[in-house]
């Protein structure tokens, strides 16, 4: 078992209840720290983001599995959402879902793609440039 995200505030990192997982919104910090920040912007490749994609996905992929049972595995990512902060100008907001789907279904195979849902918001936490949730079945 990988250890769980840090928490920023009074919350679980994830919490199940039957066979359904919830994550917390999972921003790109590695060891409690965020690797970027700043706002998504479509003057810059979508490269300059994808590890804290990565590391954002990566973080809810760990919590919901933190989750998990002796001989269980994570059957199905049901939703994904994936909150971006970015620039009034910015609307190709489903590469940036596209580049954490891509991982996920890199370490789950067909489980690993959801319905999904690609928000820009106007700030997250810390000035993250990303911010991902993931709902899940385990069996």
């Amino acid at each position: 078992m990988s250890q769980n995200p840090i928490p920023q505030g009074n919350y679980r990192p994830a919490v199940r209840y039957g066979n359904l997982i919830y994550t917390a919104g999972m921003t790109p910090r590695r060891n409690g720290v965020l690797i970027q920040s700043g706002k998504i912007r479509p003057d810059r490749p979508l490269d300059d983001y994808r590890e804290a994609i990565i590391q954002a996905a990566s973080n809810a992929l760990t919590a919901a599995r933190n989750t998990l049972r002796e001989g269980e595995r994570i059957a199905q990512i049901l939703s994904l959402t994936v909150y971006l902060n970015a620039t009034p100008d910015y609307t190709t907001h489903a590469k940036v879902g596209d580049i954490a789907s891509d991982w996920l279904v890199e370490q789950l195979g067909e489980a690993g793609v959801g319905a999904r849902a690609a928000i820009g918001l106007a700030t997250l936490p810390g000035d993250a440039p990303v911010e991902i949730q993931l709902v899940a079945a385990a069996e």
